[in-house]
């Protein structure tokens, strides 16, 4: 415990030391740099943030089914490096060119997936003459991306990248094989498609595993809506679509060791043995159009399932918002809400509740306190409804300037970047519990608390980049 209490304060002093570096002259893009501009660090803001961190530590020690034994030092090196990671994507040159080629990478899979488009729905397609029509612009790109994943997978090549990064997460985090795989997974792939690299495995894996299983896909998201998220986040604009590609992939990377930072304070467990573990096909095809077929089928029920969501939550969100308009107008609060929000908010509405319950998690985290309530509205959203929701708002909120600082757009594409929402409980009961039937009932019983989990893990990695940029 003192070789911990050690290192955790040398990580608050270099916290500290960093504060005093001049941002400005760090900043790897134009885009970066006109962020520094209207959000410097202070003293002030980074023991905020310091304590916020503590506060989400002190929350997860809370639901903690073992608190005696909770390893620490484990927690520490997997805060180190999910830390280090966001400041090698931010400020290390051969990490930076990494994450630009891969985000180049994403935004050429959407330009591809734009020419299909543009061959079925003709003009409609055009984001540039059209604005963004979702069904023909970023659904295609669900679709295409699952059909590209499928073909990669049945040549290999999916299978060696999740192997030597789950090989490289049970090394350092002292995780065994199976959990590193699918924790690895989850960097790529969906929650109920990261669990099949380990199917094998499912059926015997102990509770504090299969409960990291259940936080690391919560916590991250699927490459597929990774794709759609850089198509509309950053529009038709190839520097903004490169600037969200780099930050989503970064997100979704510090979330794995920062999952496991979370899952072992909840439901501890000793440190496994790292041996090699053999992937299991996700997708089973005879050969490469067989398995692009299966891929584009995958996807387009996920483009389906996705459209038919966002109908059903974007309906009741303005129901919700309906009966609420009438409640401020016969009880005045309209009014108040007006004159008090400075502008942010015209009236009673869903948005300005989840915003008011979750502004002082924000503010804790370092958002100033004017973009507190829009950025606790996100969240609120996102828990409520999905991530998806959160992000079609993030957007509609960029484009009209709500925002007082640039920052708080990207400490929210990080804490939005995850399934830790309501229904991905039932997805991971149903999903997993249908390969590993003997799991069923774990698995009810770490829904929610699995979910906590994810959102605390992602809102980790928001304060941690909230201190770099």
């Amino acid at each position: 415990m003192t070789r911990s209490r050690g290192l955790l304060l040398v990580i608050l002093i270099l916290l500290f030391l960093f504060s005093l570096r001049p941002l400005q002259a760090a900043s790897p893009s134009p885009v970066l740099a006109s962020q520094a501009e209207n959000s410097t660090l202070t003293i002030g803001i980074l023991l905020r943030t310091i304590s916020g961190i503590l506060l989400l530590l002190f929350l997860s020690w809370l639901l903690s089914s073992g608190k005696k034994q909770i390893r620490w030092n484990l927690v520490i090196s997997g805060l180190v490096l999910q830390f280090l990671i966001a400041l090698a994507v931010l400020y290390l040159p051969p990490v930076q060119w990494v994450f630009e080629i891969v985000g180049k990478i994403f935004i050429k899979i959407i330009d591809f997936s734009a020419e299909g488009s543009r061959f079925v729905f003709g003009n409609l397609s055009d984001q540039s003459k059209f604005g963004v029509i979702f069904a023909f612009q970023v659904l295609p790109t669900i679709i295409f991306f699952a059909a590209l994943m499928s073909l990669l997978f049945h040549l290999g090549i999916i299978q060696r990248i999740v192997r030597f990064l789950g090989w490289l997460l049970s090394r350092s985090m002292q995780i065994s094989g199976e959990e590193g795989l699918a924790v690895a997974g989850n960097i790529f792939l969906g929650q109920n498609e990261a669990p099949l690299l380990i199917r094998t495995y499912l059926d015997n894996l102990n509770k504090a595993a299969l409960f990291l299983v259940m936080t690391s896909g919560m916590a991250t998201i699927a490459g597929g809506v990774m794709a759609a998220y850089i198509g509309f986040l950053g529009g038709s604009d190839p520097v903004m679509r490169l600037f969200f590609a780099k930050h989503l992939l970064a997100a979704s990377v510090m979330a794995a060791p920062g999952a496991v930072v979370i899952a072992r304070i909840m439901v501890p467990a000793p440190p496994r043995a790292t041996e090699p573990t053999k992937v299991s096909s996700v997708w089973e095809a005879n050969n490469p159009l067989d398995a692009i077929a299966k891929g584009t089928m995958d996807g387009l029920r996920l483009a389906a399932s996705v459209a038919a969501m966002l109908i059903v939550f974007v309906a009741f969100i303005a129901l919700i918002n309906f009966i609420l308009l009438k409640t401020g107008q016969w009880s005045g609060l309209n009014k108040l809400i007006a004159a008090s929000s400075e502008g942010l908010y015209e009236n009673l509405s869903l948005q300005y509740l989840l915003g008011k319950i979750f502004q002082p998690i924000m503010w804790l985290l370092g958002i100033n306190p004017h973009d507190a309530s829009l950025a606790g509205s996100l969240l609120g959203q996102k828990i409520i409804m999905t991530e998806f929701i959160g992000y079609l708002d993030l957007m509609r909120l960029k484009e009209a300037g709500a925002f007082l600082e640039q920052k708080t757009i990207v400490m929210a594409t990080y804490f939005l970047c995850g399934f830790a929402n309501f229904a991905s409980v039932g997805i991971q009961i149903g999903g997993i519990g249908t390969i590993a039937p003997s799991q069923r009932i774990p698995l009810s019983r770490f829904g929610l608390k699995a979910m906590i989990a994810g959102t605390i893990t992602s809102l980790l990695s928001a304060a941690m980049i909230g201190l770099i940029i």
